[in-house]
């Protein structure tokens, strides 16, 4: 593979398990089966969006991208080159290339530190800085998300909500990362913030040629950020593809309920969700398709033979039997608001 078709990050047969507390000697102790062999990748200066349900493993899949814990088997590898196979000392200089924002701006800041030794940190962990170079780092970077050299000195609970992902937005920058791993980066945020917050983290990648791993339960985020989604339950990824192939053509039942949650107007004013059901449990392992039981087309095809992942376009993939007939069904995107 040549220097120019390696992706930036490439991610293999994720598996994750966790051992549940034993509630009883009687019995071995249960396990959360959170990742089932995901695999991923995202080329320089563009950006991959994961989405699903909360429980469907998003954020776990988001801390090993950013080897942050160690999968129970699988790989992530940054340009060619396995992280968790790296030494410590080798993995910390190598962070340099990827960092992560996180989705709290009011837990994610130390209030107890200055805006300069909060967007200073990484850079201070990763080489030794003098501090006049360190500040005029700092300043440069602040400048980048839109905030003041004179906001260096202040503390987080100076700065709005907006404000605060900005500053944890610019701390992710310090390091002149490839790739920024964003977890739900504006679900806590107001919807006008929201947009001025996408709208920075587009034009940085434009102007930086950054790539983004983006989590988010929010279509609209990903269909606005994106170059690629992939749609994630119970731990897989159950299709994958462009974000117009999936929002318009989606081939998985579980895509479309996806869009037929989304929140969208009725005569009068008057506004709805529709779809929305609570996703199984990741402690019990299905024989067949995981989505089976929710699933309005499912047969005993389905609930017997988990579906693989595979193509049912040029770019576009689904792990459904039905796929096709799903892609004939009426498209809900203009309808989704």
């Amino acid at each position: 593979m040549t220097a120019a078709s390696q992706p930036l990050l490439e991610v293999t047969d994720l598996v994750q398990r966790y051992t549940l507390p034993r509630e009883s000697v009687f019995r071995p102790p249960g396990v959360v089966r959170a990742l089932n062999g995901v695999s991923a990748r995202v080329t320089a200066g563009k950006s991959l969006g994961v989405v699903g349900e909360s429980g469907s493993g998003k954020s776990t899949f988001a801390r090993l991208a950013m080897a942050l814990e160690r999968p129970t088997s699988g790989s992530v590898s940054l340009l060619g080159r396995d992280l968790n196979k790296m030494p410590a000392d080798e993995l910390r200089r190598a962070r340099r290339d990827f960092q992560m924002v996180f989705q709290d701006p009011y837990g994610s800041l130390d209030p107890r530190q200055t805006i300069s030794r909060i967007v200073a940190e990484p850079l201070t962990a990763l080489e030794q800085v003098d501090r006049a170079t360190q500040r005029a780092r700092v300043a440069a970077v602040l400048k980048q998300v839109g905030l003041r050299d004179a906001d260096m000195d202040k503390y987080p609970h100076e700065f709005s909500g907006g404000q605060r992902q900005r500053i944890a937005i610019a701390r992710a920058l310090i390091t002149q990362p490839k790739l920024i791993v964003a977890d739900e980066p504006v679900s806590a945020l107001d919807v006008s913030v929201q947009a001025q917050v996408l709208n920075l983290m587009q034009d940085l990648q434009e102007q930086f040629g950054l790539s983004y791993i983006l989590i988010s339960h929010d279509l609209a985020v990903v269909d606005y950020l994106c170059d690629e989604v992939a749609v994630m339950y119970l731990g897989r990824i159950v299709e994958q593809g462009r974000p117009d192939d999936l929002f318009a053509h989606c081939a998985h039942p579980y895509t479309r309920a996806l869009l037929e949650a989304v929140p969208r107007a009725r005569a009068g004013g008057e506004r709805r969700r529709r779809g929305a059901q609570v996703i199984a449990s990741q402690s019990s392992a299905a024989t067949g398709c995981p989505y089976a039981s929710r699933c309005p087309l499912a047969d005993q095809h389905c609930r017997d033979t988990a579906p693989a992942l595979r193509k049912v376009g040029p770019t576009h993939l689904a792990a459904c039997h039905k796929a096709e007939e799903v892609m004939t069904l009426p498209a809900l995107v203009a309808e989704a608001g």
